[in-house]
């Protein structure tokens, strides 16, 4: 593996332990709470960013974006993507998988991390990449509760990641825009469940989607 690209994971993903942390989710009930979002010390949000700039606030200190699968590929073919507002805000960046070996991603290619640190290393904003440990971790929580084996959401992993240094007596991080919903390949049941014990364990404050 090129020496660019050695142990990309290795930068510790952790945020300063006594943020105040506002997760953003792109459910499309998210309601209007761009004043408290905003005062959040970390903002951390997903890919497109659902209300940025807008009903969910204008500040991004962490943006995910999902590294496998059409979603980065259309994304690396997009010559702005560098412009879009949140790209541009964002202090840092979260790519929620780890690297594939190049002989393990093929024929048909479903891993774009390589293409997506070349990318996004020329802005100079710190990039951290989950480590499949999360993702193994993630799964024993999920698996009581799915059939088969469990395929998080990202949404999940960063959430999992965020609270993993978390002091648990700091302030609950306030999640917002959560419909635990999508793409069917996710667990979404089973994540409903495990948010629901995170905020009765005062971890998580679980804001209610918009009617």
């Amino acid at each position: 593996m090129p020496a660019d690209f050695d142990r990309p994971e290795a930068e510790r993903f952790a945020l300063p332990p006594a943020a105040s942390l506002a997760i953003v989710g792109n459910a499309p009930e998210i309601g209007a709470a761009a004043h408290e979002i905003d005062e959040a010390d970390c903002v951390v949000r997903f890919n497109n960013a659902e209300g940025f700039g807008g009903r969910t606030g204008s500040r991004v200190t962490h943006l995910a974006l999902v590294n496998r699968g059409g979603q980065m590929r259309e994304w690396l073919a997009d010559r702005a993507f560098l412009e879009r507002p949140a790209v541009r805000a964002a202090q840092a960046f979260i790519l929620p998988f780890p690297m594939l070996p190049a002989e393990e991603n093929g024929p048909e290619p479903i891993c774009w991390t390589r293409e997506a640190l070349a990318l996004l290393r020329p802005t100079g904003r710190p990039i951290h990449i989950l480590p499949e440990e999360l993702h193994e971790r993630a799964r024993r929580l999920l698996a009581p509760s799915t059939a088969g084996r469990p395929n998080p959401s990202t949404g999940f992993l960063v959430t999992l990641a965020l609270l993993n240094d978390r002091p648990l007596e700091a302030t609950p991080a306030r999640a917002y825009g959560f419909g635990f919903a999508g793409w069917p390949g996710h667990p979404w049941a089973a994540e409903r469940a495990w948010f629901a014990e995170a905020q009765a364990a005062g971890r998580v404050r679980l804001h209610p989607l918009a009617d």
